[in-house]
């Protein structure tokens, strides 16, 4: 989590923050109840902001809320201990202090791989009177493992790319698997690229032009392999009354989860894990709640990506 402090004043005025209310349980790692909303600081007068801020300081610093910045999602998270709970400090955030809130929804960070092997060719050339920009590169780009990362390898002879270049070829790979491939946008991981062939131009050349020839060839080789989006999916333990262990279970499975097992643990209470994608149990602790009438709770740890059906 990260502490209010630590969020940049400027960047609240430029942009907009999401902001997720949620609820969490005894446990503070129990996952919180969902509920979205966007709050939109820019229709503050910049001499505004830093009161803004130390009056949200002071609605934050009730213990029973937690704050998280996203710097993946670009939200705001506000963790609290339930929907009435959360109602008030919205309502507060727009009485008392004039923040608009509006609902939206919880993102959830995907990430895309290749599907197969590709080769991809960028070529940046911009001839415009005087000094132009010239870089051409061929790759070739397969999937690696799960969890492997990015791999870069160097296969060019005979110097079709300089090498003081090649380096920025790797760079503008890289700032591409992180703007994604596909319209949504979603980093890229665990692929290998291999740089095997390009052009120079001993005047027009630069750092940067081959940058973006590295990103365009890249772009190439995920239209021609296809794109596969990852989930990433947590390992859930739900502690509920011995009553509710097969609606709880069904449920899981409902929501595409593996179930791993069950343990009792004395008092009339069993813990069900499971394995469940994050997009499934968003809204969970809702869910939960109505299903064990208020008397389960849950607690998640991150397991890894997988796949998307």
């Amino acid at each position: 989590s990260v502490r209010l402090e630590e969020v940049d004043a400027g960047a609240l005025v430029r942009d907009t923050v999401a902001v997720t209310v949620l609820k969490a349980g005894a446990s503070p790692n129990v996952v919180p109840e969902e509920a979205v909303a966007e709050l939109d600081v820019r229709l503050l007068p910049d001499e505004r902001c830093d009161e803004f801020l130390e009056q949200l300081r002071d609605v934050v610093s009730d213990p029973s809320i937690r704050i998280e910045n996203n710097a993946e999602t670009h939200q705001l998270v506000l963790w609290t201990i339930g929907e009435a709970h959360a109602d008030v400090l919205l309502d507060r955030l727009r009485s008392r202090y004039g923040v608009a809130v509006d609902q939206v929804d919880l993102r959830v960070p995907l990430r895309e791989t290749f599907a197969g092997t590709a080769r991809g060719h960028g070529r940046h050339v911009k001839q415009s009177g005087g000094h132009g920009q010239y870089a051409v590169c061929d790759v070739e780009v397969e999937p690696l493992p799960e969890g492997e990362g990015f791999e870069f390898v160097d296969k060019v002879v005979g110097g079709s790319v300089p090498r003081q270049f090649i380096p920025s070829v790797e760079k503008g790979v890289r700032a591409q698997m992180e703007r994604g491939t596909t319209p949504a946008g979603y980093p890229v991981v665990d692929i290998k690229v291999t740089l095997f062939d390009g052009k120079a131009h001993s005047v027009d050349s630069s750092d940067m032009a081959f940058q973006m020839a590295g990103g365009l060839a890249l772009r190439e080789a995920a239209a021609a392999a296809g794109v596969n989006l990852l989930e990433p999916v947590d390992e859930v333990g739900v502690l509920i009354p011995d009553d509710y262990v097969g609606s709880v279970m069904g449920d899981l499975s409902s929501r595409r989860g593996r179930v791993l097992g069950t343990e009792p643990v004395g008092a009339g209470r069993t813990l069900v894990r499971a394995e469940v994608p994050q997009t499934e149990i968003v809204r969970y602790a809702i869910d939960l709640r109505a299903m064990s009438h208020g008397m389960g709770t849950f607690t998640r740890t991150f397991a890894r990506y997988e796949p998307m059906p």
